[in-house]
């Protein structure tokens, strides 16, 4: 939902739309809303997406945890976050038509631009997500508000649910977190030394069941690389699904496995 800042009104609200908020698609969509807008209050991050090589603005906790299982997903094309209810006609009849009170500025009197907090593009369509916490459900201003996005998006024939911290796996998204410090790694752009390095990572890693910090060591002393650059090659792969990597528990590199590499 919609979190404002502390002046709207009809001219805050064309001025949103000047600079595009809520408008265009992948790299060159722009969050309605915008972490700038309300200074440090809140839980909030900015997240570099690897689908759309731009900055994401999160909200809470829930929303970053999710934006990370999208992220990992295959079917997943596009992310748009804060994408508003941007037809405030239609929004206000969703309310009317609900007998709801459609929230408004209490100096201005401007309609707010509810949004939800995910659009996302898949292959079958686009999909609307709305993230809460499970405890909000019971608070019927909340409800009246979601009643109205629901109505709103059905409209439109856009599949939309609720998701709550039950429906999000917090162990997964911080592994692929975890794996996304290595997403402006680029070994194609690096020197032979180091595309050589990964070869060898991925036949050792293939090979048999090893340690796998001891093969980042082992290959860090190979081929003489800084501290840190074994990892941040096993990452990569990882992160590219070049090696298989299990998201669903804590990371430990210090027990034997045998690692699949994707062929």
């Amino acid at each position: 939902m919609a979190k404002h800042s502390r002046i709207w009104n009809r001219e805050k609200y064309e001025e949103y739309i000047r600079e595009g908020r809520g408008q265009g698609s992948g790299v060159n969509y722009k969050a309605w809303v915008q972490i700038q807008d309300f200074g440090s209050q809140g839980i909030v991050s900015r997240a570099k997406g690897l689908k759309t090589g731009r900055i994401h603005h999160l909200m809470s906790n829930n929303e970053l945890a999710y934006f990370y299982l999208l992220e990992w997903s295959d079917d997943v094309i596009d992310i748009r976050e804060q994408y508003p209810l941007l037809d405030l006609n239609c929004a206000v009849d969703c309310a009317a038509q609900a007998g709801i009170k459609y929230p408004k500025d209490n100096i201005s009197g401007f309609p707010y631009v509810l949004t939800c907090d995910f659009m996302i593009t898949t292959a079958q369509g686009f999909k609307a997500r709305t993230i809460k916490m499970s405890a909000e459900l019971s608070d019927r201003r909340v409800l009246e508000k979601l009643e109205i996005e629901r109505r709103y998006w059905n409209m439109r024939g856009i599949e939309w649910k609720i998701v709550t911290e039950n429906e999000i796996s917090f162990i997964k998204a911080k592994n692929i977190e975890w794996l996304y410090s290595a997403q402006d790694f680029k070994p194609e752009n690096e020197s032979d030394r180091i595309n050589d390095a990964m070869k060898t990572m991925l036949e050792m890693l293939d090979a048999a069941e090893y340690y796998v910090m001891k093969i980042i060591k082992a290959i860090e002393e190979k081929y003489s690389l800084s501290e840190g650059i074994g990892l941040l090659l096993y990452k990569y792969l990882a992160l590219n699904k070049r090696i298989g990597f299990d998201l669903g528990g804590p990371v430990n590199l210090n027990i034997l496995k045998k690692v699949s590499v994707i062929k």
